[in-house]
Protein backbone atom coordinates (compact mmCIF):
# COMPACT_ATOMS: atom_id res chain seq x y z
CA UNK A 1 0.00 0.00 0.00
CA UNK A 2 1.20 3.32 -0.77
CA UNK A 3 0.04 6.96 -1.10
CA UNK A 4 0.18 9.61 -3.10
CA UNK A 5 -0.39 12.56 -0.71
CA UNK A 6 -0.80 12.62 3.05
CA UNK A 7 -3.97 12.34 4.37
CA UNK A 8 -4.42 15.94 6.41
CA UNK A 9 -7.21 16.20 8.35
CA UNK A 10 -7.51 14.16 11.83
CA UNK A 11 -9.24 11.02 12.41
CA UNK A 12 -12.89 11.55 14.70
CA UNK A 13 -14.75 8.99 16.33
CA UNK A 14 -18.65 9.79 16.19
CA UNK A 15 -21.39 8.21 17.97
CA UNK A 16 -23.46 4.92 17.58
CA UNK A 17 -25.23 4.03 14.69
CA UNK A 18 -29.10 4.81 14.67
CA UNK A 19 -31.74 4.57 12.23
CA UNK A 20 -33.36 8.02 13.73
CA UNK A 21 -34.27 10.65 11.43
CA UNK A 22 -32.23 12.78 9.70
CA UNK A 23 -32.49 15.94 12.96
CA UNK A 24 -29.01 17.12 11.48
CA UNK A 25 -26.91 17.13 8.54
CA UNK A 26 -22.54 17.47 8.34
CA UNK A 27 -22.00 20.92 8.49
CA UNK A 28 -18.60 20.73 8.50
CA UNK A 29 -15.68 21.45 5.22
CA UNK A 30 -15.65 18.24 2.95
CA UNK A 31 -12.03 17.10 4.16
CA UNK A 32 -13.57 16.82 7.75
CA UNK A 33 -16.48 15.24 6.86
CA UNK A 34 -14.60 12.59 5.61
CA UNK A 35 -12.30 12.12 7.89
CA UNK A 36 -14.60 11.22 10.80
CA UNK A 37 -16.85 9.25 9.12
CA UNK A 38 -14.30 7.21 7.82
CA UNK A 39 -13.57 6.88 11.18
CA UNK A 40 -16.94 5.90 12.06
CA UNK A 41 -17.13 3.73 9.19
CA UNK A 42 -14.07 1.42 9.73
CA UNK A 43 -16.12 0.91 13.29
CA UNK A 44 -19.29 0.20 11.68
CA UNK A 45 -17.35 -2.40 10.32
CA UNK A 46 -16.38 -4.07 13.19
CA UNK A 47 -19.66 -4.17 15.05
CA UNK A 48 -21.26 -5.81 12.62
CA UNK A 49 -18.34 -8.70 12.42
CA UNK A 50 -18.70 -11.63 15.08
CA UNK A 51 -18.05 -12.54 17.42
CA UNK A 52 -16.98 -9.15 19.17
CA UNK A 53 -18.60 -7.31 16.68
CA UNK A 54 -21.63 -4.93 18.98
CA UNK A 55 -24.09 -5.64 16.41
CA UNK A 56 -23.27 -9.05 15.60
CA UNK A 57 -23.64 -11.47 19.03
CA UNK A 58 -24.80 -14.61 18.20
CA UNK A 59 -22.19 -14.62 14.63
CA UNK A 60 -19.24 -16.61 14.79
CA UNK A 61 -15.86 -15.24 15.02
CA UNK A 62 -15.25 -13.97 11.39
CA UNK A 63 -18.46 -14.27 10.08
CA UNK A 64 -19.20 -10.39 8.14
CA UNK A 65 -23.16 -10.15 9.13
CA UNK A 66 -24.55 -7.86 6.18
CA UNK A 67 -26.17 -5.67 8.61
CA UNK A 68 -28.15 -6.10 11.77
CA UNK A 69 -30.96 -5.20 10.93
CA UNK A 70 -33.41 -8.36 11.20
CA UNK A 71 -36.75 -7.53 10.51
CA UNK A 72 -38.26 -5.40 7.08
CA UNK A 73 -35.40 -6.32 5.94
CA UNK A 74 -33.74 -9.13 7.73
CA UNK A 75 -30.56 -8.75 6.76
CA UNK A 76 -29.05 -10.80 9.51
CA UNK A 77 -27.08 -13.08 7.14
CA UNK A 78 -23.40 -13.31 5.79
CA UNK A 79 -22.87 -13.17 1.89
CA UNK A 80 -19.93 -14.49 0.43
CA UNK A 81 -19.31 -11.13 -1.86
CA UNK A 82 -20.07 -8.72 0.13
CA UNK A 83 -18.20 -10.15 3.36
CA UNK A 84 -15.11 -10.44 0.96
CA UNK A 85 -15.29 -6.92 -0.50
CA UNK A 86 -15.86 -5.51 3.23
CA UNK A 87 -12.25 -7.65 4.47
CA UNK A 88 -10.47 -7.02 1.27
CA UNK A 89 -10.80 -3.24 2.36
CA UNK A 90 -10.12 -3.85 5.72
CA UNK A 91 -6.85 -5.63 4.58
CA UNK A 92 -5.83 -2.59 2.94
CA UNK A 93 -6.40 -0.70 6.30
CA UNK A 94 -4.20 -3.14 7.99
CA UNK A 95 -1.24 -2.84 4.93
CA UNK A 96 -1.38 0.99 5.38
CA UNK A 97 -0.55 0.36 9.23
CA UNK A 98 -3.79 0.03 11.39
CA UNK A 99 -1.99 -3.59 13.05
CA UNK A 100 -5.32 -3.83 15.19
CA UNK A 101 -7.22 -5.40 12.56
CA UNK A 102 -4.93 -9.06 12.01
CA UNK A 103 -7.36 -10.19 14.44
CA UNK A 104 -10.64 -9.29 12.48
CA UNK A 105 -8.10 -10.95 9.19
CA UNK A 106 -7.84 -13.94 10.85
CA UNK A 107 -10.96 -14.85 12.08
CA UNK A 108 -12.18 -14.41 8.42
CA UNK A 109 -10.13 -16.85 7.07
CA UNK A 110 -10.74 -19.32 9.08
CA UNK A 111 -14.75 -18.66 9.36
CA UNK A 112 -14.55 -18.65 5.19
CA UNK A 113 -12.66 -22.14 5.52
CA UNK A 114 -15.67 -23.63 7.48
CA UNK A 115 -18.08 -21.73 5.83
CA UNK A 116 -17.55 -23.30 2.79
CA UNK A 117 -18.13 -26.68 3.73
CA UNK A 118 -21.57 -25.62 4.60
CA UNK A 119 -24.72 -26.62 2.18
CA UNK A 120 -26.31 -23.51 0.72
CA UNK A 121 -29.41 -22.31 -1.77
CA UNK A 122 -26.36 -22.40 -4.54
CA UNK A 123 -24.81 -25.67 -4.27
CA UNK A 124 -22.43 -27.72 -1.79
CA UNK A 125 -18.78 -28.41 -1.86
CA UNK A 126 -18.69 -31.50 -3.66
CA UNK A 127 -19.88 -29.56 -6.92
CA UNK A 128 -17.50 -27.00 -6.22
CA UNK A 129 -20.59 -24.67 -5.64
CA UNK A 130 -20.01 -24.16 -2.00
CA UNK A 131 -19.28 -20.40 -2.15
CA UNK A 132 -23.11 -19.56 -1.37
CA UNK A 133 -22.87 -16.50 -4.16
CA UNK A 134 -25.67 -13.77 -4.63
CA UNK A 135 -28.78 -16.11 -6.17
CA UNK A 136 -30.15 -13.57 -8.01
CA UNK A 137 -26.79 -13.78 -10.27
CA UNK A 138 -27.09 -17.32 -10.79
CA UNK A 139 -28.71 -16.78 -14.35
CA UNK A 140 -27.52 -14.95 -17.18
CA UNK A 141 -23.71 -13.26 -17.05
CA UNK A 142 -22.77 -10.62 -14.63
CA UNK A 143 -19.94 -8.02 -16.08
CA UNK A 144 -19.17 -7.49 -12.30
CA UNK A 145 -18.75 -11.16 -10.99
CA UNK A 146 -16.85 -11.46 -14.63
CA UNK A 147 -14.16 -9.02 -14.41
CA UNK A 148 -13.78 -10.37 -10.53
CA UNK A 149 -12.94 -13.70 -11.89
CA UNK A 150 -10.77 -12.36 -14.48
CA UNK A 151 -8.59 -10.87 -11.77
CA UNK A 152 -8.92 -13.61 -8.76
CA UNK A 153 -7.83 -16.15 -12.24
CA UNK A 154 -5.11 -13.59 -12.93
CA UNK A 155 -3.81 -13.64 -9.25
CA UNK A 156 -3.99 -17.05 -8.57
CA UNK A 157 -1.61 -17.90 -11.81
CA UNK A 158 1.13 -14.74 -10.17
CA UNK A 159 0.90 -16.15 -6.68
CA UNK A 160 1.68 -20.11 -8.21
CA UNK A 161 4.71 -18.51 -9.73
CA UNK A 162 5.94 -16.88 -6.32
CA UNK A 163 5.43 -20.26 -4.73
CA UNK A 164 7.39 -21.71 -7.61
CA UNK A 165 4.40 -23.90 -8.82
CA UNK A 166 2.15 -23.48 -12.33
CA UNK A 167 -1.55 -22.47 -12.84
CA UNK A 168 -1.92 -23.45 -16.57
CA UNK A 169 -5.53 -23.39 -16.35
CA UNK A 170 -5.63 -20.15 -14.37
CA UNK A 171 -3.77 -18.35 -17.50
CA UNK A 172 -6.25 -20.20 -20.14
CA UNK A 173 -9.24 -19.17 -18.34
CA UNK A 174 -8.22 -15.98 -17.28
CA UNK A 175 -7.85 -15.25 -20.78
CA UNK A 176 -10.79 -16.44 -22.29
CA UNK A 177 -13.07 -14.83 -19.33
CA UNK A 178 -11.29 -11.38 -20.29
CA UNK A 179 -12.13 -12.21 -24.03
CA UNK A 180 -16.00 -12.64 -22.91
CA UNK A 181 -15.62 -9.55 -21.22
CA UNK A 182 -15.50 -7.66 -24.00
CA UNK A 183 -18.89 -8.54 -25.21
CA UNK A 184 -20.49 -6.70 -22.66
CA UNK A 185 -19.71 -3.13 -24.54
CA UNK A 186 -22.69 -2.75 -27.20
CA UNK A 187 -20.75 0.70 -28.41
CA UNK A 188 -22.52 2.53 -26.13
CA UNK A 189 -22.19 1.58 -22.71
CA UNK A 190 -21.51 -2.01 -21.30
CA UNK A 191 -23.94 -3.96 -20.56
CA UNK A 192 -24.74 -5.55 -16.91
CA UNK A 193 -25.90 -8.73 -17.40
CA UNK A 194 -26.12 -10.86 -20.99
CA UNK A 195 -27.64 -13.85 -21.70
CA UNK A 196 -30.80 -13.23 -19.56
CA UNK A 197 -34.09 -11.35 -20.81
CA UNK A 198 -34.68 -9.47 -17.81
CA UNK A 199 -36.36 -6.88 -19.36
CA UNK A 200 -33.86 -4.75 -18.15
CA UNK A 201 -31.67 -2.12 -20.32
CA UNK A 202 -28.53 -3.12 -18.86
CA UNK A 203 -27.44 0.28 -17.69
CA UNK A 204 -26.57 -0.68 -13.60
CA UNK A 205 -24.03 0.14 -11.24
CA UNK A 206 -22.26 -3.40 -11.46
CA UNK A 207 -20.66 -1.38 -14.27
CA UNK A 208 -19.04 1.30 -11.88
CA UNK A 209 -18.54 -1.45 -9.00
CA UNK A 210 -16.68 -3.45 -11.18
CA UNK A 211 -13.65 -1.03 -12.36
CA UNK A 212 -13.26 0.27 -9.09
CA UNK A 213 -13.04 -3.54 -7.34
CA UNK A 214 -10.23 -3.96 -10.56
CA UNK A 215 -8.42 -1.33 -10.18
CA UNK A 216 -5.01 -1.20 -10.81
CA UNK A 217 -2.90 1.96 -10.22
CA UNK A 218 -0.22 0.59 -12.50
CA UNK A 219 -2.73 -0.58 -15.32
CA UNK A 220 -2.82 0.41 -19.20
CA UNK A 221 -6.37 2.83 -19.26
CA UNK A 222 -6.31 1.45 -23.08
CA UNK A 223 -6.03 -2.46 -21.99
CA UNK A 224 -8.97 -4.75 -22.16
CA UNK A 225 -9.77 -5.05 -18.12
CA UNK A 226 -11.85 -2.08 -18.30
CA UNK A 227 -10.34 0.09 -15.81
CA UNK A 228 -11.38 3.66 -14.36
CA UNK A 229 -9.39 5.58 -17.23
CA UNK A 230 -10.31 3.47 -19.79
CA UNK A 231 -12.62 5.36 -22.51
CA UNK A 232 -15.07 2.49 -22.48
CA UNK A 233 -15.65 2.69 -18.82
CA UNK A 234 -15.68 6.72 -19.25
CA UNK A 235 -19.03 6.60 -21.42
CA UNK A 236 -19.90 3.94 -19.35
CA UNK A 237 -20.15 6.04 -16.33
CA UNK A 238 -21.70 9.25 -18.09
CA UNK A 239 -24.59 6.44 -19.49
CA UNK A 240 -24.84 5.36 -16.06
CA UNK A 241 -25.20 8.18 -14.01
CA UNK A 242 -27.26 9.92 -16.43
CA UNK A 243 -30.38 7.08 -16.49
CA UNK A 244 -30.69 8.36 -12.81
CA UNK A 245 -30.50 11.81 -12.91
CA UNK A 246 -34.88 12.71 -13.79
CA UNK A 247 -35.89 9.87 -11.81
CA UNK A 248 -34.92 11.05 -8.43
CA UNK A 249 -36.81 13.93 -6.84
CA UNK A 250 -33.61 14.79 -4.72
CA UNK A 251 -31.92 14.91 -8.16
CA UNK A 252 -34.59 17.54 -9.52
CA UNK A 253 -32.83 21.13 -11.00
CA UNK A 254 -29.21 19.29 -10.79
CA UNK A 255 -27.23 20.25 -13.85
CA UNK A 256 -25.66 17.55 -16.16
CA UNK A 257 -21.93 17.38 -15.36
CA UNK A 258 -22.57 17.40 -11.79
CA UNK A 259 -23.03 15.02 -8.92
CA UNK A 260 -26.54 13.31 -8.25
CA UNK A 261 -27.55 10.28 -6.11
CA UNK A 262 -27.04 6.95 -7.79
CA UNK A 263 -29.30 3.85 -7.23
CA UNK A 264 -28.20 0.11 -8.66
CA UNK A 265 -30.65 0.56 -12.08
CA UNK A 266 -33.85 3.05 -12.96
CA UNK A 267 -36.27 -0.17 -13.22
CA UNK A 268 -35.12 -1.53 -9.57
CA UNK A 269 -38.42 -1.46 -7.58
CA UNK A 270 -36.96 -3.39 -4.50
CA UNK A 271 -37.82 -0.97 -1.76
CA UNK A 272 -39.33 1.38 -4.20
CA UNK A 273 -36.53 1.90 -6.63
CA UNK A 274 -34.13 4.50 -4.09
CA UNK A 275 -30.88 5.39 -3.77
CA UNK A 276 -28.19 3.45 -2.05
CA UNK A 277 -25.24 5.04 -0.52
CA UNK A 278 -22.54 2.95 -2.13
CA UNK A 279 -23.78 3.06 -5.30
CA UNK A 280 -22.73 7.03 -5.16
CA UNK A 281 -19.90 6.55 -2.93
CA UNK A 282 -18.52 3.74 -5.86
CA UNK A 283 -18.89 6.98 -8.71
CA UNK A 284 -17.42 9.19 -6.42
CA UNK A 285 -14.33 6.20 -6.06
CA UNK A 286 -14.47 5.74 -9.38
CA UNK A 287 -13.33 9.19 -10.87
CA UNK A 288 -10.39 9.47 -7.90
CA UNK A 289 -9.48 6.30 -9.71
CA UNK A 290 -9.52 7.22 -12.47
CA UNK A 291 -7.37 10.57 -11.73
CA UNK A 292 -4.75 8.89 -10.02
CA UNK A 293 -4.47 6.57 -13.01
CA UNK A 294 -3.93 9.63 -15.05
CA UNK A 295 -1.47 11.42 -12.20
CA UNK A 296 0.42 8.17 -12.29
CA UNK A 297 1.36 8.42 -16.34
CA UNK A 298 1.06 12.13 -16.17
CA UNK A 299 -0.86 12.15 -19.62
CA UNK A 300 -4.64 11.78 -20.59
CA UNK A 301 -6.17 10.19 -24.10
CA UNK A 302 -9.36 12.10 -24.61
CA UNK A 303 -11.10 10.37 -27.84
CA UNK A 304 -14.44 10.33 -29.27
CA UNK A 305 -15.64 7.20 -27.30
CA UNK A 306 -14.39 9.38 -23.94
CA UNK A 307 -15.24 13.13 -25.43
CA UNK A 308 -18.87 13.63 -23.75
CA UNK A 309 -17.89 12.52 -20.30
CA UNK A 310 -15.16 15.35 -19.75
CA UNK A 311 -17.12 17.85 -22.39
CA UNK A 312 -19.67 17.89 -19.63
CA UNK A 313 -17.12 19.08 -17.13
CA UNK A 314 -14.48 20.60 -18.92
CA UNK A 315 -15.95 22.48 -22.17
CA UNK A 316 -12.68 23.32 -23.96
CA UNK A 317 -11.73 19.65 -23.90
CA UNK A 318 -11.19 18.69 -27.37
CA UNK A 319 -10.19 14.54 -28.72
CA UNK A 320 -6.27 14.45 -28.32
CA UNK A 321 -3.20 13.67 -25.93
CA UNK A 322 -2.79 15.48 -22.87
CA UNK A 323 0.58 15.92 -21.27
CA UNK A 324 1.37 16.89 -17.41
CA UNK A 325 2.82 20.99 -17.25
CA UNK A 326 2.46 23.30 -14.95
CA UNK A 327 -0.22 23.27 -12.74
CA UNK A 328 -2.12 25.51 -14.96
CA UNK A 329 -2.25 23.32 -17.89
CA UNK A 330 -5.27 21.56 -19.30
CA UNK A 331 -4.31 18.65 -18.42
CA UNK A 332 -4.30 19.28 -14.58
CA UNK A 333 -7.60 21.69 -15.38
CA UNK A 334 -9.26 18.34 -16.39
CA UNK A 335 -7.49 16.99 -13.07
CA UNK A 336 -9.36 19.50 -10.87
CA UNK A 337 -12.56 19.14 -12.69
CA UNK A 338 -12.89 15.33 -12.72
CA UNK A 339 -11.71 15.38 -8.85
CA UNK A 340 -14.34 18.12 -7.84
CA UNK A 341 -17.13 16.21 -10.00
CA UNK A 342 -16.01 12.97 -7.66
CA UNK A 343 -15.97 15.18 -4.27
CA UNK A 344 -20.06 16.56 -5.50
CA UNK A 345 -20.62 12.77 -5.20
CA UNK A 346 -20.07 12.72 -1.56
CA UNK A 347 -21.30 15.59 -0.89
CA UNK A 348 -24.43 14.38 -1.65
CA UNK A 349 -24.08 11.12 0.08
CA UNK A 350 -22.95 13.39 2.99
CA UNK A 351 -26.37 15.71 2.48
CA UNK A 352 -28.40 12.38 3.71
CA UNK A 353 -26.01 10.86 6.37
CA UNK A 354 -27.51 11.49 9.68
CA UNK A 355 -25.67 13.28 12.10
CA UNK A 356 -24.37 10.07 14.04
CA UNK A 357 -22.51 8.69 11.13
CA UNK A 358 -25.03 5.52 10.44
CA UNK A 359 -25.04 4.11 6.33
CA UNK A 360 -28.30 2.33 6.00
CA UNK A 361 -28.61 0.09 2.35
CA UNK A 362 -31.04 2.92 0.74
CA UNK A 363 -31.85 6.48 1.12
CA UNK A 364 -35.60 8.19 -0.02
CA UNK A 365 -35.57 9.03 -3.73
CA UNK A 366 -37.87 12.10 -2.47
CA UNK A 367 -36.63 13.18 0.67
CA UNK A 368 -33.42 11.98 1.40
CA UNK A 369 -34.13 9.64 4.44
CA UNK A 370 -32.43 6.36 5.29
CA UNK A 371 -34.22 3.14 3.92
CA UNK A 372 -33.90 -0.22 3.85
CA UNK A 373 -31.50 -2.10 6.37
CA UNK A 374 -29.76 -0.42 8.56
CA UNK A 375 -25.59 -0.14 9.65
CA UNK A 376 -25.24 -1.54 5.89
CA UNK A 377 -21.70 -3.28 6.42
CA UNK A 378 -21.00 -2.89 2.32
CA UNK A 379 -22.42 0.88 3.02
CA UNK A 380 -19.43 1.55 5.51
CA UNK A 381 -16.56 -0.89 4.18
CA UNK A 382 -17.80 1.42 0.00
CA UNK A 383 -17.06 4.82 2.45
CA UNK A 384 -13.84 3.82 3.36
CA UNK A 385 -12.51 2.31 -0.10
CA UNK A 386 -13.26 5.69 -1.11
CA UNK A 387 -11.56 7.71 1.13
CA UNK A 388 -8.48 5.83 0.52
CA UNK A 389 -9.17 6.41 -3.12
CA UNK A 390 -9.46 10.44 -1.64
CA UNK A 391 -6.48 10.86 0.25
CA UNK A 392 -4.00 9.09 -2.52
CA UNK A 393 -4.06 5.44 -0.43
CA UNK A 394 -3.95 2.89 -3.44
CA UNK A 395 -3.24 -1.14 -2.96
CA UNK A 396 -0.59 -2.48 -4.51
CA UNK A 397 -0.64 -3.46 -8.08
CA UNK A 398 -1.78 -6.97 -9.01
CA UNK A 399 0.13 -6.51 -12.39
CA UNK A 400 -2.97 -6.72 -14.65
CA UNK A 401 -0.51 -5.69 -17.26
CA UNK A 402 0.86 -9.10 -16.77
CA UNK A 403 -2.19 -10.87 -17.59
CA UNK A 404 -2.61 -13.21 -20.20
CA UNK A 405 -4.39 -11.23 -23.51
CA UNK A 406 -7.47 -12.37 -24.48
CA UNK A 407 -7.58 -13.91 -27.60
CA UNK A 408 -8.78 -13.06 -31.15
CA UNK A 409 -11.96 -14.99 -30.82
CA UNK A 410 -13.21 -16.22 -27.86
CA UNK A 411 -13.81 -19.84 -27.33
CA UNK A 412 -16.58 -21.93 -24.57
CA UNK A 413 -13.65 -23.34 -22.43
CA UNK A 414 -13.44 -24.70 -19.02
CA UNK A 415 -10.53 -26.58 -17.05
CA UNK A 416 -11.44 -29.14 -14.78
CA UNK A 417 -10.35 -28.73 -10.92
CA UNK A 418 -10.95 -30.41 -7.97
CA UNK A 419 -12.38 -28.39 -4.62
CA UNK A 420 -12.15 -29.77 -1.13
CA UNK A 421 -11.83 -28.40 2.26
CA UNK A 422 -9.26 -25.97 3.49
CA UNK A 423 -8.78 -28.03 6.79
CA UNK A 424 -5.30 -26.43 7.73
CA UNK A 425 -7.48 -23.35 7.56
CA UNK A 426 -9.31 -24.80 10.45
CA UNK A 427 -12.62 -26.27 7.68
CA UNK A 428 -13.49 -30.11 9.02
CA UNK A 429 -13.21 -32.52 6.35
CA UNK A 430 -15.88 -32.91 4.55
CA UNK A 431 -17.90 -36.37 4.06
CA UNK A 432 -20.73 -35.08 2.12
CA UNK A 433 -22.56 -37.42 -0.67
CA UNK A 434 -22.46 -36.55 -4.17
CA UNK A 435 -24.77 -34.35 -5.91
CA UNK A 436 -27.09 -34.38 -9.14
CA UNK A 437 -28.37 -31.74 -11.12
CA UNK A 438 -32.32 -31.36 -11.24
CA UNK A 439 -33.74 -28.95 -13.75
CA UNK A 440 -37.00 -27.51 -12.84
CA UNK A 441 -39.25 -26.40 -15.61
CA UNK A 442 -42.82 -25.19 -14.77
CA UNK A 443 -45.55 -23.70 -17.13
CA UNK A 444 -46.80 -20.78 -15.03
CA UNK A 445 -48.81 -17.65 -16.66
CA UNK A 446 -48.12 -14.81 -14.82
CA UNK A 447 -48.43 -10.63 -15.05
CA UNK A 448 -45.89 -7.96 -14.71
CA UNK A 449 -44.38 -7.72 -11.34
CA UNK A 450 -45.09 -11.66 -10.42
CA UNK A 451 -42.26 -14.27 -10.28
CA UNK A 452 -42.16 -17.90 -9.34
CA UNK A 453 -39.93 -19.91 -6.91
CA UNK A 454 -39.30 -22.84 -6.05
CA UNK A 455 -39.31 -24.46 -2.62
CA UNK A 456 -38.74 -27.57 -0.62
CA UNK A 457 -37.70 -29.67 2.18
CA UNK A 458 -33.88 -29.90 1.40
CA UNK A 459 -31.43 -26.73 2.12
CA UNK A 460 -30.62 -26.44 -1.25
CA UNK A 461 -34.54 -26.46 -1.71
CA UNK A 462 -34.96 -23.32 0.92
CA UNK A 463 -35.87 -25.90 4.00
CA UNK A 464 -39.41 -24.24 3.34
CA UNK A 465 -38.05 -21.07 4.29
CA UNK A 466 -39.52 -18.65 1.85
CA UNK A 467 -36.43 -16.42 2.86
CA UNK A 468 -34.01 -19.05 0.64
CA UNK A 469 -36.40 -20.19 -1.84
CA UNK A 470 -35.29 -20.79 -5.88
CA UNK A 471 -35.88 -18.24 -7.84
CA UNK A 472 -37.20 -19.73 -11.45
CA UNK A 473 -35.77 -17.90 -14.58
CA UNK A 474 -38.59 -16.82 -17.20
CA UNK A 475 -35.66 -16.60 -19.85
CA UNK A 476 -38.18 -18.69 -22.00
CA UNK A 477 -41.53 -17.71 -21.53
CA UNK A 478 -43.61 -16.64 -24.20
CA UNK A 479 -47.30 -16.57 -24.31
CA UNK A 480 -47.50 -20.04 -26.22
CA UNK A 481 -45.61 -21.36 -23.14
CA UNK A 482 -45.15 -19.68 -20.28
CA UNK A 483 -42.07 -21.59 -18.81
CA UNK A 484 -40.30 -21.07 -15.78
CA UNK A 485 -36.98 -22.85 -14.74
CA UNK A 486 -34.02 -23.63 -12.61
CA UNK A 487 -31.14 -26.16 -12.37
CA UNK A 488 -30.77 -27.15 -8.70
CA UNK A 489 -28.23 -29.72 -7.25
CA UNK A 490 -30.03 -32.28 -4.88
CA UNK A 491 -28.70 -35.27 -2.64
CA UNK A 492 -28.27 -38.44 -5.09
CA UNK A 493 -30.72 -40.63 -4.96
CA UNK A 494 -33.19 -39.26 -2.01
CA UNK A 495 -36.88 -38.58 -2.37
CA UNK A 496 -37.46 -34.77 -1.30
CA UNK A 497 -40.28 -32.93 -1.53
CA UNK A 498 -41.35 -29.81 -2.97
CA UNK A 499 -43.66 -27.13 -4.23
CA UNK A 500 -43.69 -23.69 -6.65
CA UNK A 501 -44.96 -20.75 -4.50
CA UNK A 502 -45.79 -17.11 -6.99
CA UNK A 503 -44.18 -13.83 -6.06
CA UNK A 504 -46.93 -11.34 -6.20
CA UNK A 505 -46.00 -7.75 -6.99
CA UNK A 506 -47.19 -6.20 -3.49
CA UNK A 507 -44.43 -8.84 -2.41
CA UNK A 508 -46.95 -11.58 -1.12
CA UNK A 509 -46.85 -15.60 -2.09
CA UNK A 510 -48.93 -17.34 -3.23
CA UNK A 511 -48.60 -21.10 -3.17
CA UNK A 512 -49.60 -23.80 -5.31
CA UNK A 513 -52.34 -26.34 -4.20
CA UNK A 514 -50.03 -29.67 -2.69
CA UNK A 515 -46.52 -30.90 -2.34
CA UNK A 516 -45.04 -32.64 -4.89
CA UNK A 517 -42.31 -35.50 -4.95
CA UNK A 518 -39.55 -36.52 -7.03
CA UNK A 519 -36.42 -39.21 -6.56
CA UNK A 520 -32.88 -37.59 -7.15
CA UNK A 521 -31.13 -40.33 -9.75
CA UNK A 522 -28.46 -42.22 -8.10
CA UNK A 523 -24.41 -40.67 -7.82
CA UNK A 524 -22.96 -40.16 -11.20
CA UNK A 525 -26.24 -39.36 -13.03
CA UNK A 526 -25.81 -36.22 -15.52
CA UNK A 527 -29.28 -34.95 -14.11
CA UNK A 528 -33.15 -34.99 -14.36
CA UNK A 529 -35.39 -32.76 -16.09
CA UNK A 530 -38.71 -32.31 -13.96
CA UNK A 531 -41.23 -30.88 -16.32
CA UNK A 532 -44.89 -29.01 -14.36
CA UNK A 533 -47.50 -27.35 -14.60
CA UNK A 534 -48.58 -24.94 -11.81
CA UNK A 535 -51.33 -26.22 -10.19
CA UNK A 536 -54.06 -23.29 -8.78
CA UNK A 537 -55.03 -23.62 -5.13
Amino acid sequence: MFRLKALACALLLVGPASVSSISSLWTRDLDSFVAAERARAVQGILDNIGASGELAQGAEPGIVVASPSKANPNYFYTWTRDAALTIRTLIDEFIDGDMALQSYIDDYITAQAILQTVANPSGTLATGAGLGEPKEEKDGSSFFTLQSQHRALAQGSQVAKKLGLTCTSCDSQAAEVLCFLQSFWNGEYIVANINTSGGRSGKDANTILGPISDFDIDAYCDGPTFQPCNSKSLANFKVVIDSFRDIYDINSGIAAGQAVAIGRYAEDVYFGGQPWYLCTLAAAEFLYGAVAQWTARQELTVDVMSLAFFAEIYPAVTPRLYRAGDSNSPFFQIMRAVTAYADGFVGTVEKYIPANGSMSEQFDRNTGMPLSAYDLTWSFASFVTMAQRRSGQYPQSWSSRQASAPPDICSSTSAQGFYAPATAAGAPSSDESCTVPVLFRVNASTYVGQDIFLIGNDSALGNWDLANADPLNPGNYTSERPLWYVSVELPAAETVSYKYTRRESDMSYTYEMGNRTLTVPACGDSGLTEEDAWEEN
